[in-house]
């Protein structure tokens, strides 16, 4: 072997050692990814005209960005629940949406119902019950039936106007929108003190319990999210979305003494109907004051 060679030899292995050392440095410096290539977690953009029915959240307050941030994000990568209030948004806003039209409250606020109950139809561990999550006390006060029988927070057309009703007087009481979606939360009188005491009135200036620091940002997210949906990363099919059955009403004024027969004899079931009847809770109607009543029958 030729001085020449000899040499040559001796530079490549050097060369090879310092790319070798480098590679292995490199390895101990980045760490294996645990998910895959194509997966990232992303910082979200906030839009600058994000509000709740037409009243701007204030981004330019450090706080109030973090809190909306903190709010998106949830909404956004909690992407289970975020899909399944998306299906269900399709089954439920069109009925919501003319009633809230009708009783003069902004459609955004169909949103607080998602951030309530999630559009489903159940009780809380504190006992609010049906889509808007009233209490037996405000939902009696407001003129809902509510015993062991008949429970109208679980029907949806009349809980939607009492919602309207007490939001209205809200906004008339606190003076805006924002303050009356945080009093459906923590009440009329328990936002109003805290605004006084603080000698504030603006939502976003209060310091409030912390669940209703986050309510209303909550209700902004969710609006956000459901009405952009692919934009944060949501996809899915128009036969993906849940539907609700086509129903017929059938008014009664009278006993109904075995709801299950009553349903045979529409030819549907006794699960059918209480499917589309909530507000029935047992397998009678007992209706002593002859009311007049309105039971949705499914249709084929």
């Amino acid at each position: 072997m030729t001085k020449s060679t000899r040499f040559l030899s001796i530079i490549s292995f050097l060369i090879l050692t310092v790319v070798f050392i480098n590679a292995i440095s490199t390895a101990k410096i980045q760490p294996q990814k645990n998910t895959s290539d194509t997966y990232q977690i992303k910082a979200l953009k906030l839009s600058s005209d994000l509000n709740l029915a037409g009243e701007r959240v204030p981004l330019e307050k450090p706080d109030i960005k973090e809190r909306m941030d903190r709010e998106l994000l949830v909404n956004t990568y909690w992407q289970s629940n975020g899909l399944l209030l998306i299906k269900r948004a399709n089954k439920y806003f069109p009925i919501l949406e003319p009633l809230l039209k009708k009783y003069g409250l902004p459609d955004d606020f169909k949103y607080l119902a998602v951030a309530e109950s999630a559009l489903i139809d159940e009780t809380s561990s504190a006992g609010a019950a049906g889509m808007w999550h009233f209490m037996r006390a405000t939902g009696k006060e407001y003129g809902l039936e509510i015993n062991r029988n008949v429970d109208e927070r679980y029907n949806i057309e009349k809980s939607t106007k009492v919602a309207a009703e007490y939001l209205k007087k809200s906004k008339e009481r606190l003076g805006s929108w924002t303050l009356a979606a945080a009093a459906y939360n923590a009440g009329n009188y328990g936002i109003a003190k805290r605004l006084k005491t603080q000698g504030v009135t603006s939502y976003y200036d209060a310091l409030l319990p912390d669940e209703t620091e986050r309510y209303v940002f909550r209700i902004i997210a969710l609006k956000e999210v459901l009405s952009n949906p692919k934009a944060y990363g949501f996809i899915f099919d128009e036969n993906d979305l849940y539907t609700l059955p086509k129903t017929r009403t059938v008014q009664v004024d009278t006993v109904i003494t075995n709801i299950a027969n009553f349903a045979k004899s529409f030819g549907t079931n006794y699960k059918e109907l209480k499917l589309h009847n909530p507000w029935l809770r047992e397998n009678k109607l007992n209706n002593k004051s002859r009311k007049l009543y309105e039971i949705k029958i499914p249709v084929e």
